[in-house]
């Protein structure tokens, strides 16, 4: 009798031991089944880029879109710099165009053949004239797509005996495009006009 029991007692705690185990996985799973599912959220909300090959940045989706529209500005601000900066070098000339080309449709093109046709480019070279563009303001509309915006800035031009300052006022549309290595913003302009480029003053330089 005796011996009956201390197999029933035996058996009682073999299963006590095997519950306890069992809730114990179930349990810890459930743990790490959540633990998983929070850290695959989190990374879901993070992208890596890379930094000219060399650092990795961490940024986070929200800031991204958050950035979004001085991303914008920026992409605008880029292509006119890029578009109007001007040396007496016809390799800097056609460097400086073909990366602004990267940012906007046919509509940049079709400017850029009038300023060719116009003989622009090689009266630079031949006067030995320098533009720079300083930008006043760049206006983007979010409220509506594509983003219709509006660039404002001044023009300064450096010839032999005088300079002349111009301003600039464009307009055109943004339409989200994936970024690429030549377009890291992932915007390109369309229907871009040049809405006012006139002189605004001429100095002579001192020397003349």
């Amino acid at each position: 009798m005796r011996q009956l029991f201390d197999i029933q007692q035996k058996f009682r705690w073999t299963v006590y031991v095997l519950l306890t185990t069992t809730v114990l996985s179930i349990g810890f799973g459930t743990y790490s089944y959540w633990m998983a599912l929070q850290l695959a959220e989190r990374s879901r909300q993070k992208i890596y880029v890379l930094d000219n090959g060399q650092s990795l940045l961490l940024a986070l989706r929200s800031d991204i879109s958050e950035n979004r529209e001085a991303e914008a500005r920026n992409h605008v601000k880029r292509f006119h710099e890029l578009f109007f900066t001007l040396e007496p070098d016809k390799e800097y000339i056609e460097s400086n165009i073909r990366e602004a080309l990267y940012l906007a449709d046919q509509s940049a093109m079709k400017q850029y053949r009038s300023f060719k046709e116009s003989n622009l480019y090689n009266r630079l070279i031949a006067s030995n004239v320098s533009m720079t563009l300083k930008t006043d303001s760049v206006r983007v509309d979010f409220s509506s797509y594509p983003y219709a915006f509006h660039y404002y800035g001044r023009q300064k031009i450096v010839r032999k005996s005088n300079t002349t300052i111009r301003q600039l006022m464009t307009k055109g549309w943004l339409r989200n495009i994936s970024r690429t290595e030549n377009n890291t913003h992932g915007f390109l302009i369309e229907n871009w006009i040049i809405e006012d480029n006139s002189d605004i003053q001429t100095t002579r330089r001192k020397n003349y």
